[in-house]
């Protein structure tokens, strides 16, 4: 069942009249530098459930990537976007005060993990927060610290800088050299295809103790660099859970050198995990968090939340004109009262495990799922065409994505073959429950084929 009482219309046609001229009249007027699963034309939405131009529904188990965590058109988010529209739309937060952006960030502060004093930077988008925090990290020793430690294999964003800190496909970066310099890249905790092809625990979490032995001890002076960004869990990457030591071992290593760790919540953030910060599930406070898309329910809003005594950038050093705009606070601080009020950290752990378990069962009977694993309502399915092998099925996983379309559920890919499963919060078990059966029927089929 979904939020109206119905279940979603089975598609069993390729798009009607109506949306096709509207892929053609986008694929006209619009530069294609970003690829599309399927043939989807939104229209509109109401909780979990998706409606395109045609009128049929689908269950979403994508969630706009990730930003819809309270689901499509809210009444309570709905109503405060309506109320501020009506009161103020803009007043450059760089230049004057209002409000609505004082409130978000005192309520941002109380939910960030960290028993320090901290400070918030409004800001568009995810990759804005992730290039501010590189700004912040670097001008918080006054230039003195010039170097970044990445992850290959994360992503943290298109424009220059955050560019410069992805690397989990080629394309993302072909052309565009040269990048931001003084930016190093150590391999992800991603244990199912370990780069040092190590077991865990018998590792001992050498990919941390790397950081140290060959790239500190090596080529970047410790005492020149001034942070580590990561993805507590990645997402791009392949929805990739690091291993329980992990990020313990990297705070232990960057306090030793005193060095900033910068948090990338921007797809794992805003209580998809369970948490209100994936890093939590760790208990390692960052010095700084990097967040957007779910923030604020699809409005452009992000945000960079840091110790008191890192957020100390100089008058006029950095600034945004869009940054904090008053209906994106007021659609925020909506967000986070109904994260608070309906319970949706609670429901997101509780709808997670029951989607593992399930899916977990479903790789004991077919040979294409090579890997399940996830927290809360962040939840990667790996599909290879040989376990032994781990050869990722890449047409596989497409063929998965749009047979699933057909029969009603939206659900797209990450990393080389990982079908990536992030509903909205809000989602009930019976949603759940009717999605999980189309993707586990489609999962079967094509297993069958593939074998």
């Amino acid at each position: 069942m979904n939020s109206s009482g119905k279940t979603p219309n089975i598609i069993v046609e390729p798009p009607g009249p109506r949306a096709l001229d509207i892929i053609r009249r986008d694929e006209q007027y619009v530069m294609q530098s970003f690829s599309r699963w399927y043939p989807l034309v939104a229209c509109t939405g109401h909780g979990a459930i998706l409606e395109d131009v045609d009128g049929n529904k689908y269950i979403d188990f994508n969630s706009g990537l990730a930003v819809l965590n309270v689901g499509h058109l809210h009444p309570k988010v709905v109503e405060a976007i309506k109320k501020q529209a009506g009161k103020l739309l803009h007043y450059s937060l760089t230049d004057f005060y209002y409000e609505e952006a004082v409130i978000l960030a005192e309520r941002l502060v109380k939910i960030a993990p960290g028993s320090f004093g901290k400070k918030v930077f409004f800001t568009n988008s995810g990759a804005e927060a992730i290039e501010g925090s590189m700004k912040i990290a670097r001008g918080s020793f006054e230039g003195k610290r010039p170097y970044i430690i990445a992850f290959s294999g994360s992503f943290h964003g298109r424009t220059y800088g955050a560019m410069s800190l992805t690397s989990s496909k080629p394309v993302q970066r072909k052309w565009f050299s040269p990048l931001v310099p003084n930016i190093e890249h150590t391999p992800y905790p991603y244990c199912y295809r370990c780069p040092f092809k190590m077991e865990y625990p018998e590792c001992d979490v050498w990919c941390i103790h790397f950081i140290e032995e060959w790239i500190l001890n090596k080529y970047v002076p410790s005492d020149e660099v001034a942070a580590i960004f990561l993805e507590p869990i990645a997402g791009e990457g392949g929805y990739i859970v690091p291993p329980p030591r992990v990020w313990r071992e990297l705070r232990k290593l960057a306090d030793k050198h005193g060095i900033l760790i910068v948090s990338d919540e921007v797809q794992a953030g805003f209580g998809r995990t369970g948490k209100w910060f994936a890093i939590e599930h760790w208990g390692v406070p960052p010095d700084i968090i990097a967040v957007a898309k779910g923030i604020a329910s699809g409005l452009p809003l992000g945000a960079i939340i840091g110790r008191e005594d890192v957020m100390k950038l100089p008058a006029g050093s950095h600034a945004t004109t869009f940054g904090g705009n008053p209906i994106s606070c007021a659609a925020a601080l909506a967000v986070i009262d109904v994260i608070e009020e309906e319970k949706l950290l609670d429901n997101a752990l509780k709808m997670g495990y029951y989607i593992m378990d399930r899916l977990s069962d479903l790789m004991e009977e077919v040979e294409i799922i090579g890997d399940v694993r996830g927290i809360g309502l962040m939840i990667g399915v790996e599909l290879v065409k040989n376990r032994d092998t781990k050869e990722p099925a890449r047409e596989e996983l497409k063929k998965v994505l749009m047979e699933c379309f057909k029969r009603g559920l939206l659900v797209i890919g990450a990393g080389i073959s990982t079908i990536r499963i992030a509903p909205p919060l809000v989602i009930t078990k019976e949603e759940v429950e009717v999605g999980l059966d189309i993707l586990e029927d489609v999962i079967k089929k094509v297993s069958r084929e593939v074998n």
